[in-house]
């Protein structure tokens, strides 16, 4: 079985705990997450399958767009709920003072990413060191915010957020900057992530229906292809006499390309298919000066 389960993680589930359950269910060796979700969050988890635990990493640098709320007035070890208090404020909820501040955010931001974090800094994760009451100096990362648009304000001290992000953000530290920027603190008191990449809440399935739809023989229902899965990229396909060169890894010259192949530029991936139809990779474009030829080379093979 290879291609992707798009789980939709409730409450209380580890992102491994979701990959242990998924490979129990389906009784599938190769199994893997494509990207955390803290155990109080919920939303969208994307779970690679077989071949396809080799798309994971291109899978987790899609944008992602969260739901958030956000608790002013305090903050927390952790920048959410989950961690103990530490300081205290009176909150000031003027709506439009909370908006300037919130909308602020949007673009290229800096986040020191959190102590309770699964970064790891000489071998450790910060989180092992935060719990044994160890902080170390993190360097500040560059993220962008695409988009962020206040859903709701909540008197007397919370609003909910929707926010459309790059990889690596973390909102919880979005909703700590924003608590801080108003002068009187803020941690996020609850997450949902409603898309990652080309995979949103629409499409995804409990465990507990995963569970169901492979029981009743119709896992298929929920199992999305890799075809599907890499529809963002380009599309080249292959004409037979060089379906051998393809299979082997070999480069693949513009003139092997079949003329249904799509327009592509120098240095972008795409995806080879070879005279069958049948998904070979993801490849790179290139030029060879020598040959004053557009050529294609493997970077990940799905065969």
């Amino acid at each position: 079985m290879d291609g992707i389960i798009n789980v939709y993680k409730e409450k209380g589930y580890t992102s491994h705990d979701v990959v242990a359950v998924v490979r129990k269910t389906i009784n599938q060796k190769k199994v893997g997450h494509t990207g955390t979700l803290d155990p109080d969050a919920e939303g969208v988890l994307p779970i690679c399958i077989g071949k396809a635990t080799k798309l994971a990493d291109y899978i987790m640098n899609g944008g992602k767009t969260y739901v958030a709320e956000i608790t002013f007035g305090a903050e927390t070890t952790t920048q959410d709920s989950s961690g103990d208090i530490i300081k205290q404020f009176k909150v000031d909820f003027d709506e439009e003072k909370i908006k300037k501040a919130v909308l602020s955010f949007k673009g290229e931001i800096k986040q020191v990413p959190p102590m309770y974090s699964a970064i790891k800094i000489n071998g450790k994760k910060l989180y092992e060191l935060a719990r044994s009451g160890v902080e170390v100096e993190r360097k500040a990362r560059e993220v962008v915010i695409y988009g962020i648009d206040i859903l709701e304000f909540m008197p007397p001290d919370k609003i909910k957020i929707s926010v459309n992000c790059s990889k690596g953000t973390y909102i919880r530290t979005l909703a700590s900057d924003i608590g801080n920027k108003l002068g009187f603190g803020g941690y996020m008191s609850s997450l949902v992530r409603t898309r990652s990449g080309s995979f949103s809440v629409e499409n995804s399935v409990t465990l507990e229906k995963l569970k169901e739809l492979w029981e009743n023989n119709e896992i298929d229902r929920c199992l999305i292809s890799m075809e599907e899965a890499l529809t963002e990229y380009k599309k080249i396909h292959i004409m037979p006499k060089a379906d051998k060169i393809l299979h082997n890894g070999g480069k693949i010259y513009k003139w092997y390309f079949d003329k249904s192949s799509d327009e592509i530029a120098l240095g972008e991936k795409v995806t080879a298919f070879d005279s069958t139809g049948k998904l070979n990779g993801l490849y790179e474009t290139d030029f060879d000066n020598e040959k004053k030829a557009v050529f294609i080379r493997p970077v990940t093979i799905l065969l």
